[in-house]
């Protein structure tokens, strides 16, 4: 995953080479095999490398157009033979990844993103046009961001040198803390108010004086895919899950996959092996690394990953967890933390971690994040119900509720009604109780970020697309606003994969009836018809993974006494997030096991070490303890991505 970072100043005055000098040093642990730099007139680019295709390694850039177009490409082009068919006059075979964007962009301009499939982020500096695109995949998987005023916009895919080199104090945005402590911020947000995150199928136009964000593509409601029989759809899924793994197999280097012992990284570490034995990955290799602890009663892996061990043939890193106590809240002072979730390195595990990927040689990581929201992990009747509920099927309908009022022991009469509830609007519909912002936040917090509060919940709507349709696009926003909070990693760099989140895998599956993907009693069911030859039955029919319990509430009692001792000093009454005197009644309540949402007191303590660590590191306005100034009207204020589409 290499970076790229780039200022522009509208008035024409160079940038400063010391301040790129600079920025190049932030960008250093995150590029280590080069740097390329673009520097004339107003604007100035850098671009670190991390290769992870054999590719990428005959790459320079930033490049530059025979139309001098400065392009700086960041991802993984997965339909490079598809697009060098069409391009076939100006690239060839041989051409890496960022000539053939370079070749696509030059050939239908903005339109040509929606033809890149893969993981990647982009900018475009046009000089002849005094024009800057930005651009990401639908997914939303590589980071980019930048920050915009009247004088300059400067862009980044970290956040280290957008804030530690911000010419004036920075403000923490409320929105994205209401984010982080319910059900992660919106995508377009970054913690400082004024530094902006590119949301995911869009594209940032920037000209001096105007500022726009257009998303280029949007799943289609309308592709509807109808076979006979079960097979013709455990065929099709296998075909494009067996594409989904091979793309990003495609590696210089030996791969490493995450193996939990759940069906979701068993059945990607099975098909990944069936490749790498046929001569069809990009990599010679693929490894393993599972974790375990043994003081989860409840969370015993060993007997399920040992099992996809036994079955290809060698064993893979096994590194326990312990518990984290005190240590899972704690920022390495001297190591910047841009975001809550950057974790301390000096944990045990990542040591582990990072050692491992040292010693192999891995550079990239297969993780199987997606798998249970997307492949119906969750055995939930609700959009079937609420598909034939709107189309006024009801003969169906009565079936169905009957089948899934006998699996679930329910009357069938309280499930119609959970369905029908997703139709009302919010102010008739009490929310569901996971989606409610926490008893111990500040009442007056919460009555100024709702919707970031509970999710950004949108109620279903009758007409147009299916209900379905409507909910796997809500639960794919949730997993990218989850991706957007995750930082790239330094020590040592690392790409992190996401098969069951490629475009054509989830493209099929909106496509396709909900009823083959749940059924009563049949979590998963599609996926588990489908790999039955192929992931061992132990795993295919093991009971749905139990939840760590303990951990979570041994680090909420190791930390309720420093909170209690500092009820006056803490950063997060400081800035009224909570009401200190709930927030340590919910903590006791976690430390007797009462507490219903440990998660998210987890997150509270977390974000309080955060913004110590940010005081350490004197990066946020001192003047200003409340939100006071974030909504000053500013240049560059971006659009949200639903208010333009491109057609």
């Amino acid at each position: 995953m290499s970076v790229q970072f780039g200022r522009w100043h509208f008035a024409g005055e160079p940038v400063d080479p010391e301040y790129l000098r600079r920025a190049g040093c932030l960008l250093e642990p995150y590029g280590p095999h080069g740097e390329g730099s673009y520097a004339k007139g107003s604007v100035g680019i850098l671009f670190g490398a991390f290769h992870t295709t054999k590719e990428s390694v005959r790459e320079i850039q930033p490049h530059v157009t025979s139309t001098q177009r400065v392009i700086a490409w960041d991802g993984r082009l997965d339909n490079r033979e598809e697009l060098i068919a069409q391009l076939r006059d100006s690239v060839s075979i041989e051409s890496t990844d960022a000539l053939i964007v370079a070749a696509a962009f030059e050939r239908w301009n903005i339109r040509c993103f929606a033809k890149l499939a893969g993981d990647w982020a982009l900018s475009i500096w046009d000089a002849k046009d005094r024009a800057l695109l930005l651009a990401k995949d639908p997914i939303g998987t590589r980071p980019l961001y930048y920050a915009l005023d009247r004088q300059q916009i400067t862009w980044s895919t970290t956040l280290d040198p957008l804030v530690l080199l911000s010419p004036k104090p920075l403000v923490l945005d409320p929105e994205y803390l209401a984010g982080w402590l319910s059900a992660f911020p919106a995508t377009h947000l970054t913690p400082y108010a004024g530094i902006h995150s590119v949301p995911p199928s869009c594209f940032v136009l920037v000209r001096p004086a105007q500022c726009s964000t257009t998303r280029y593509w949007n799943f289609d409601p309308q592709n509807i895919i109808r076979y006979r029989t079960d097979a013709g759809y455990e065929e099709h899924w296998l075909d494009l899950f067996r594409s989904a793994v091979r793309r990003r197999l495609r590696s210089s280097v030996p791969v490493l996959a995450e193996l939990s012992g759940g069906m979701d990284s068993s059945s990607i570490v099975c098909m990944a092996d069936a490749i790498v034995d046929q001569g069809l990955a990009g990599t010679s290799r693929l490894d393993t690394v599972s974790y375990y602890s043994e003081s989860e009663p409840n969370w015993d892996e060993r007997p399920y990953f040992t099992k996809v061990e036994q079955g290809r043939g060698r064993s893979g890193c096994h590194i326990h967890i312990a518990s984290a106590g005190q240590s899972a809240f704690e920022f390495d002072r001297d190591r910047f933390a841009p975001t809550p979730n950057c974790r301390s390195h000096a944990t045990r595990s990542h040591g582990q971690f990072a050692a491992l990927l040292s010693s192999q040689g891995n550079r990239v990581l297969l993780s199987g994040i997606g798998g249970d929201e997307v492949m119906g992990g969750v055995p939930t009747p609700a959009p079937e119900l609420a598909d034939l509920l709107a189309r006024g099927r009801c003969g169906s309908l009565a079936r169905q509720l009957t089948a899934w009022a006998l699996a679930k022991r329910r009357p069938w009469v309280h499930i119609l009604a959970d369905v029908a509830r997703e139709f009302c609007p919010q102010a008739l519909a009490r929310l569901p109780e996971h989606l409610r912002p926490a008893r111990w936040l500040d009442p007056d917090f919460v009555r100024k970020n709702g919707a970031a509060l509970s999710g950004y919940r949108s109620r279903l709507k009758l007409f147009g697309a299916l209900p379905s349709f409507q909910q796997s696009s809500n639960t794919l926003e949730a997993l990218s606003r989850q991706l957007g909070c995750t930082q790239l990693s330094s020590d040592p760099p690392c790409e992190v994969r996401y098969p069951y989140l490629d475009r054509d895998l989830l493209e099929f599956m909106f496509a396709i009836p909900r009823e083959q993907i749940v059924r009563p009693n049949e979590r998963r069911s599609l996926m588990r018809r489908s790999l039955r030859h192929l992931v061992p039955e132990e795993i295919l029919n093991r009971r749905r993974k139990a939840f760590i319990a303990q951990g979570p509430l041994v680090a909420i009692s190791a930390a309720l006494p420093e909170f209690t001792g500092m009820r006056h000093n803490l950063e997060l009454s400081r800035l009224h997030l909570v009401d200190v005197e709930g927030l340590l009644g919910a903590l006791r309540d976690a430390g007797r096991g009462l507490e219903r949402s440990p998660a998210l007191l987890m997150r509270a303590i977390l974000l309080e070490r955060w913004l110590r660590h940010l005081s350490h590191w004197g990066v946020l306005d001192a003047s200003t303890p409340e939100f006071a100034f974030i909504n000053e009207p500013a240049l560059g204020t971006p659009l949200r991505p639903t208010d333009k589409l491109l057609s």
